[in-house]
């Protein structure tokens, strides 16, 4: 993905991430038009295509590396918000399996309660985060739809 010449952090601060976002919530309006109409296939089919859209992933493995409060939250691998070479790696692999992901585990953190007890704190791994961001840009426009029951 990277070219000659041209470094990660180069590439990574070159992307139009406005016309990213425009182009997520276009094709997150259709998905929303799909469902309010009460087209199940054509929403499916755009919900797929959200997962292979670049924009999409980009924007999610921005989100959670980038944005998130809990970005230097390192997962079950011990990465937390990588370099801009794992991220641009992480779009591909996104990309690659968006059919068959496989979860990587939690990392667990005991946090201390008031009473003394303690609960615990799971934390998924970056990659995880991204799927998990990814899957929401795809499935949330449909769940906003409010249609009534059959």
């Amino acid at each position: 993905m990277i070219g000659r010449g041209i470094t990660a952090s180069e590439l990574w601060k070159s992307f139009k991430w406005k016309k990213f976002q425009k182009t997520l919530f276009r094709l997150q309006r259709r998905v929303y038009k799909a469902v309010s109409v009460g087209d199940k296939r054509k929403a499916r089919s755009l919900q797929k295509l959200i997962f292979k859209s670049q924009a999409a992933r980009l924007l999610a493995i921005r989100q959670v590396t980038q944005l998130n409060s809990g970005k230097k939250t390192a997962g079950i691998d011990g990465k937390a918000s990588g370099a801009l070479e794992e991220r641009l790696e992480l779009a591909e692999n996104l990309g690659l399996n968006h059919t068959n992901w496989k979860h990587q585990g939690l990392r667990e953190i005991p946090i201390p309660k008031k009473d003394g007890t303690t609960r615990m704190l799971k934390v998924p791994t970056i990659a995880d985060r991204a799927w998990q961001c990814l899957a929401k840009y795809a499935l949330e426009p449909a769940s906003r739809c409010h249609l009534p029951r059959a």
